[in-house]
């Protein structure tokens, strides 16, 4: 299965994985249009701590055994044939207990639904944008064994 991996020691601050995520999710695809003209902008599905000397993007690790999948009441949250940890906002009841059961804090609650918000893996464009913008190449998008879990 494919993940994101997270190299901080290269990461320089600079939040653009945010910014083509939340390009990566807006309405228009366009980044002007984005931020400037679209009425609800979408939030990003991934944070960047700080924590200096080093930064790094926090977002889902689509884990084996996804605590959240299984913290879930209403069956929102659901892996895929590739393994990929996705939310089904319509069942989404809002009761927060993945956000609780997420041993990464990678969970987020998004105020303009009440739902969740997670990394999805821009599994609708194929590859996701915030590793391919990258400019220090701090973010990859590798095939990763499973059990192989990163901390």
């Amino acid at each position: 299965m494919r993940r994101i991996v997270v190299k901080p020691e290269v990461c320089m601050n600079c939040h653009l994985c945010e910014v083509w995520c939340v390009v990566a999710h807006s309405k228009s695809k366009d980044i002007i249009k984005a931020f400037l003209y679209e009425e609800r902008k979408p939030l990003p599905r991934l944070i960047v701590e700080e924590s200096r000397p080093e930064s790094f993007a926090l977002q889902c690790k689509h884990c084996d055994e996804p605590d959240c999948i299984f913290a879930c009441i209403s069956g929102a949250l659901y892996k895929d044939e590739e393994g990929r940890v996705l939310h089904d906002e319509s069942k989404c009841v809002a009761c927060y207990s993945c956000i609780m059961a997420c041993p990464y804090g990678a969970i987020k609650i998004n105020p303009l639904t009440g739902k969740i918000l997670k990394c999805d893996l821009c599994v609708d464009l194929g590859f996701p944008p915030c590793v391919e913008k990258c400019p220090n190449n701090a973010l990859e998008y590798v095939e990763v064994e499973i059990g192989a879990e990163e901390s």
